[in-house]
């Protein structure tokens, strides 16, 4: 009896299969770029050759409802965009950035809980991804991924993030529209950070709106925009019950109308061209830092060391020597 071949394991041959519809084979490419290494350089090399697919980044304070929102997105999504002459949106990608797991150090998978009614839709891809310790939640995998779905024919990546420490500026950079989840009665909270928040949203979405206190977490969004927001965009605020899925339909046209405004103006040429500098700049820094991790593994750090200890060179000197090896 012939043997059948076992699953394909090649990049190109599973990009092949993947755009084909296998989302065992999407699924595998993503597990290389987590993994690293020269396997997720060859996958990299083929996603950054294709289309670069609408990225939506939602971020906010943990408990604010970004999870029910993208699981209410993708059905929105999947209406098509809501404007005249608009593409379809046929195929939807969502990365949701999770805290690592102190135990298998994978992703705890509480975003794809939440956005369970769309686990058997085909043209709904969903993946929790990560954080692995990564300051801010978003691994530099994370720019890859979307890649890779977009090389896949997904036309639409939602990437929603754990919002914990520096988040807010990083979801920004890698997304086309960055919108912001806030709640009723967070008005201490968006003083403390309204700054970062004001940089990066571009819609604001007040959730669980049908709570007390939401009339004056828009009051106070709408005093800071007054204040500091003399762009040509001003971010617009949207009241949604993610629950009820009372305002998604409003979100979803501020999203259209936000990635309108990108078109129109070209600044989403910009904004893309300003997020593959950054993320060169992040290759280079974690090349550099491979670098300085096998420098301080060899003799000649010890050597460096050494000197230090005895005063012959200061820090400085002894960096200048390395570098130069």
């Amino acid at each position: 009896m012939p043997v059948s071949p076992g699953p394909a394991t090649d990049p190109a041959t599973l990009l092949e299969q993947a755009r084909d519809g296998s989302r065992v084979a999407l699924a595998r490419l993503l597990s290389y770029i987590e993994r690293g290494g020269e396997t997720a350089m060859a996958v990299a090399r083929l996603a950054y050759r294709a289309e670069v697919p609408f990225t939506l980044g939602l971020t906010g304070a943990p408990g604010a409802g970004k999870s029910t929102l993208t699981d209410r997105l993708i059905s929105q999504a999947r209406s098509g965009w809501p404007e005249p002459d608009a593409e379809d949106v046929p195929q939807v990608g969502v990365l949701a950035i999770d805290p690592t797991s102190p135990f298998s150090g994978g992703a705890i998978l509480g975003d794809r809980v939440r956005m369970g009614q769309h686990a058997l839709d085909p043209t709904v891809f969903i993946r929790s991804m990560a954080t692995r310790g990564h300051l801010g939640g978003l691994s530099l995998a994370v720019p890859d991924a979307v890649r890779l779905l977009g090389a896949a024919g997904i036309g639409l990546v939602i990437v929603e993030t754990v919002g914990v420490g520096q988040m807010e500026v990083e979801i920004a950079s890698a997304a086309d529209t960055t919108v912001v989840v806030v709640t009723p009665g967070w008005g201490d909270s968006m003083q403390a950070s309204k700054a970062g928040l004001l940089e990066v949203a571009d819609v604001f979405v007040i959730n669980k709106a049908d709570r007390p206190g939401a009339r004056e977490a828009r009051r106070d969004l709408d005093q800071m925009l007054d204040l500091a927001r003399p762009d040509a965009w001003r971010p617009e605020i949207v009241d949604t019950t993610a629950t009820s899925g009372d305002g998604l339909a409003d979100l979803w046209g501020a999203v259209a109308r936000h990635r309108r405004h990108l078109a129109t103006t070209n600044q989403l040429v910009a904004r893309r061209s300003q997020r593959l500098a950054q993320e060169l700049r992040g290759v280079l820094r974690a090349r550099t830092e491979a670098r300085i991790d096998e420098l301080a593994a060899g003799e000649e750090f010890t050597t460096a060391v050494k000197a230090l200890v005895a005063g012959e060179l200061d820090p400085y000197q002894a960096a200048d020597r390395l570098l130069g090896a």
